[in-house]
């Protein structure tokens, strides 16, 4: 059976071409891998400059399976020039099957460390970056965008073209948008998180942007709520005496407070963290553990020198805070 789809993958005749291309998505890993030496890439690549959808699919769908699980496909397919036709798909075909099978490959070939280079290298990212916020993507299709653009940032020298790129202004606009809970909000949050902690300032003349984080806070799941601490943390921590006011004007507080007893281990950790950095701690010395819970709890019965108040349920927060913080 390998043989014959080989055959038919080399032969050049289309029809024969698109059956052996369903064959092989059907055809097990270990025969897929086998079938790989036998220099198949090259014709399926070439499937993808039809213009009919058909064939796109089928061709997607095998270059999918042979990329799957393997290294050393992921290459050949990079290699063989295969992100130049997938930008091209994601530039102009409307088959929403299409794109989101272009957006799975991508997501497949960009975990490999070997293809994050090159693939940084074509107008791959700038391109994500400008679909990731359009209304005719499905959500999957923008999922698997963001994580691509999470997996080439894992690469420092990426970052500061995801940057350039606009990432920060689209992401937080995603985040906006979606459904605070979603996995997209929490994929576009992480991204954020990632990136801004190489460049805090690429964030703070956006407009809206700490807006868009404490609702986040206030509205997100676990992992979303974490990452939006984490981007506010690094904001603050960066430039405090410019961030802090602004921060506490958008009512961080309550959503902060909240995360401070009931988030993640890591979310609890820096928004505490924060917690002091927002306040005026410029007095305090901080020696030991148990300093610092005196200082937190000395603080958050205090009146912030902003005019906030903590009344009701905050203030049940607060001395819930202490008590865990205590123990």
């Amino acid at each position: 059976m390998e043989d014959i789809v080989v055959e038919s993958l080399l032969s050049g005749n289309r029809e024969a071409q698109i059956e052996a291309a369903i064959e092989l998505s059907n055809l097990t890993r270990k025969q897929r891998q086998k079938m790989s030496e036998k220099e198949i890439i090259p014709p399926l690549l070439s499937m993808l400059q039809s213009q009919d959808c058909i064939t796109t699919e089928v061709a997607l769908s095998a270059l999918l399976s042979l990329a799957f699980g393997s290294e050393r496909n992921k290459v050949r397919i990079v290699k063989s020039g295969a992100v130049p036709m997938l930008l091209e798909i994601l530039q102009s075909e409307t088959k929403m099957v299409i794109l989101e099978l272009a957006m799975a490959f991508l997501l497949i070939l960009s975990s490999c460390n070997k293809n994050k280079v090159k693939m940084a290298s074509t107008m791959l990212v700038q391109l994500l970056v400008g679909l990731i916020g359009l209304d005719r993507l499905t959500i999957r299709a923008k999922v698997d965008g963001i994580a691509t653009l999470q997996n080439l940032s894992t690469l420092h020298q990426i970052v500061p073209l995801v940057i350039a790129s606009g990432a920060p202004y689209a992401l937080l606009q995603v985040i906006n948008v979606c459904d605070k809970a979603s996995e997209l909000a929490d994929k576009a949050a992480a991204l954020l998180e990632n990136i801004i902690s190489h460049s805090p300032e690429s964030i703070s003349s956006i407009s809206g942007a700490i807006g868009v984080l404490v609702e986040a806070i206030e509205e997100g799941s676990a992992q979303c709520k974490e990452h939006a601490v984490g981007i506010l943390l690094c904001i603050c921590s960066y430039d405090r005496e410019t961030n802090r006011g602004m921060i506490l004007r958008e009512g961080v507080m309550p959503g902060l407070l909240q995360v401070s007893v009931d988030g993640t281990r890591r979310a609890k950790e820096m928004a505490r963290e924060l917690l002091l950095l927002l306040r005026d701690c410029s007095g305090y010395v901080i020696k030991n553990k148990q300093s610092k819970i005196e200082i937190v709890e000395q603080i958050m019965r205090e009146i912030d020198q902003e005019g906030e108040r903590i009344p009701g349920t905050m203030l049940k927060l607060v001395e819930e805070m202490i008590s865990k913080l205590s123990t």
